[in-house]
């Protein structure tokens, strides 16, 4: 897994402290526990807790790009909010399938 650094790099000036819990203790020590759950059920687990809270901005752009780059397909990820758009809410849903749909469809 490699280094986060955006919480320092975004934020580290006017919100140091923050910064550092971004960088080091939820992306450095929780999802660097991968003996415990791996990136890719990390990434499922986070994309369908943020779609659920309706937050389809820049950060949930970022990781549906991690849960792609972590393994999720495009036929999973489809799967996925599918699935969680019985319990999150159909127009969270429709949001996320929107974004999802431009992730998947990069040419990165």
């Amino acid at each position: 897994m490699k280094k986060q650094t955006a919480g320092r790099e975004a934020l580290g000036e006017f919100a140091p402290k923050f910064a550092q819990l971004n960088d080091d203790i939820l992306f450095g020590q929780v999802w660097s526990r991968e003996d415990e759950l791996s990136l890719r059920d990390r990434s499922l687990v986070t994309v369908v807790a943020l779609m659920s809270q309706g937050l389809v901005d820049s950060s949930f752009r970022y990781h549906l790009k991690s849960a792609k780059d972590n393994g999720i397909t495009e036929t999973e990820i489809a799967e996925i909010l599918t699935h969680a758009a019985f319990y999150a809410g159909w127009p969270k849903a429709w949001a996320a399938f929107r974004m999802a749909m431009e992730v998947w469809s990069d040419k990165e």
